[in-house]
């Protein structure tokens, strides 16, 4: 690009029709070209400052290149002229235009796949798109990879043979017999479904020894009650032969919360050693407001995910849709819990639900009996009405008149039928009396509960049956199995209900149930209704008082007979 300007200081005259040229340009490099410049050509000596002139590569005017041979003689000239005529020729070809100028003319597509082409090539002549590698700084040979290999941290696929001191070498001479280690420390997890003496056999222990601390153990706390997970902590011995296991020395491990358990072997005999563990189970009490959820509000409190599901359920029969549950509420949680001194803590189940509402109790309920069931605060169970389904399905078949699937005539459904699959287990719908468990002819495997008030229930086509006549059950639980015995085409449960000996039909009947505590069971319940109310909220999570050290016995009887009487 070149700026031309006026300056009429340098003697440089305009021309007459106001369009300047630049005679040093013109048959030089550049095209000539003219270049108006305002103001000019209007006698107006003030006018304003010159144009800019463009100049791009499209102007450039190429120099011819000539040559001038003055004989050829021979070959060796021909070949020069040749080559000559080669060089003019491609210098005259455009190999590079301007790709911004006449897109889309043949020149500029031209000069595109030129482009194109270039890269094509140095694409196809690059050797690999992998990173180049450079030259080492030193040679490395067999000894030299060998060091680095000795010092590397070697996968463990590979054997982790990493350090140097392991790096195999000619020098290397394998050992006859290596020394083995005076002691293994090891530990072992009981897993679920294994037994106590398949996990020591895995750990090394011989299959006499380790039955024999299997019942040593046995006899200290029932196998059941260690629970899956359990660590034990192993320690074997030297072994006296190459070919035998090596014996235990030690053995320890938590057996329960409150007892640790540890095998110690003196003079060649493995002594078993309990060891107590202080345990205090005061019951956790949690007490805070509903809020917009329940869940959320306890869980903030620190009530376990379990405890606030089974809150939730105990509640559920004895909340109905209008009192329901407002935010402003109170919500009051004891659950079992105990704390060990050595800082462990196990939470249990939900032992108290309370619900108070303008500071006076809506819902007190407690866990009570062997079967966990709630009772309210005036000794009254849990209410169920309606149908209540023995086992877990759905109905397939309705009491009435139907055609039997098997003798092929319409009679009497007397009952009703529910679909389950094959040794599922079915359970009693309320407390009551076994009056039969045997065969029934079509019934198969049958079983009949007297429920009290001319009221009963029977339960046909069983697989197997879990009671025996003249027992008493009580409600939901097991009585059976659901199977095909009897006049059947399938696994399911044929249910029927009775009043006063004869069938109706179940749907028909608000079989209400209603447990009711009386006499002294009832006084039980209420005393531990109000001692778990004296327990404050938070009252066990308060730190465990130090254990009192017992004074120790004198070794000696001189120093007995000495030491002062308390």
């Amino acid at each position: 690009m070149a700026r031309v300007s006026t300056n009429r200081a340098a003697g440089i005259a305009g021309p007459a029709d106001g369009i300047w040229r630049a005679p040093e340009l013109e048959g030089a490099l550049f095209k000539p070209r003219d270049i108006s410049l305002p103001g000019h050509g209007t006698g107006d000596p003030g006018g304003p400052p010159a144009a800019t002139a463009q100049l791009s590569i499209a102007q450039i005017v190429r120099e011819p290149q000539s040559f001038k041979l003055s004989r050829k003689h021979g070959l060796r000239d021909r070949l020069i002229a040749a080559r000559h005529r080669l060089y003019a020729h491609i210098a005259a070809l455009d190999w590079a235009p301007d790709l911004a100028e006449n897109i889309g003319s043949a020149r500029w597509f031209r000069g595109f796949g030129t482009m194109l082409g270039l890269g094509a090539a140095a694409v196809a002549f690059w050797p690999d798109f992998a990173p180049l590698e450079a030259a080492p700084a030193m040679r490395i040979d067999a000894g030299a990879r060998d060091e680095f290999r000795s010092q590397m941290i070697l996968p463990l696929a590979l054997g982790s043979d990493s350090g140097r001191h392991m790096g195999w070498t000619k020098s290397v001479v394998p050992l006859q017999s290596a020394p083995e280690r005076p002691q293994i420390e090891l530990a072992a997890t009981l897993v679920q479904g294994d037994s106590f003496g398949r996990m020591l056999q895995r750990a090394g222990v011989g299959g006499a020894e380790a039955a024999r601390v299997t019942q040593m153990v046995a006899n200290a706390v029932p196998l059941q009650d260690i629970r899956a997970g359990t660590k034990v902590d192993i320690v074997l011995g030297r072994r006296a032969d190459a070919d035998q296991p090596r014996p235990l020395d030690s053995l320890s491990f938590r057996a329960r919360f409150d007892l640790d358990l540890a095998l110690q072997r003196r003079d060649g005999q493995l002594v078993l050693e309990r060891r107590p563990i202080r345990v205090d189970g005061t019951p956790l009490r949690v007490r805070g407001t509903v809020g917009p959820s329940l869940y959320r509000s306890a869980r903030a409190a620190g009530v376990p995910a379990r405890a606030v599901q089974q809150y939730l359920r105990a509640l559920t029969d004895q909340l109905d849709s209008d009192s329901g549950m407002r935010p402003t509420d109170t919500f009051d949680i004891i659950l079992a819990y105990k704390r060990a001194e050595t800082g462990e803590a196990e939470a249990g189940d939900l032992l108290y639900a309370g619900l108070e509402r303008n500071g006076k109790p809506t819902a007190q309920l407690l866990r009570w009996g062997s079967d966990g069931r709630f009772f309210e605060a005036s000794g009254v169970g849990e209410t169920r009405t309606g149908l209540v389904r023995p086992v877990n399905g759905s109905v397939s078949s309705n009491y009435g008149m139907r055609r039997h699937p098997i003798l092929g005539y319409t009679r009497m459904h007397a009952g009703m039928d529910f679909k389950a699959s094959y040794g599922t287990p079915v359970h009693a719908v309320a407390d009551g009396v076994v009056q039969f468990a045997g065969r029934h002819g079509g019934h198969g495997n049958f079983v009949r509960l007297g429920h009290g008030g001319g009221l009963g229930t029977g339960y046909a086509h069983l697989s197997r049956i879990a009671v025996a006549p003249g027992g008493r059950v009580r409600r939901g639980q097991v009585i059976g199995y659901v199977g095909s015995t009897g006049l059947s085409t399938g696994p399911h449960l044929h249910y029927e209900m009775y009043r006063n000996g004869r069938t109706v039909n179940p749907a028909s009947v608000n079989f209400t149930v209603r447990a009711q505590l009386e006499g002294a069971e009832l006084q039980a319940f209420r005393a531990r209704l109000a001692a778990l109310k004296q327990v404050g909220p938070g009252a066990a999570l308060a730190s465990l008082a130090p254990k009192v050290a017992e004074p120790s016995e004198p070794a000696r009887e001189i120093d007995r007979l000495a030491q002062p009487k308390p």
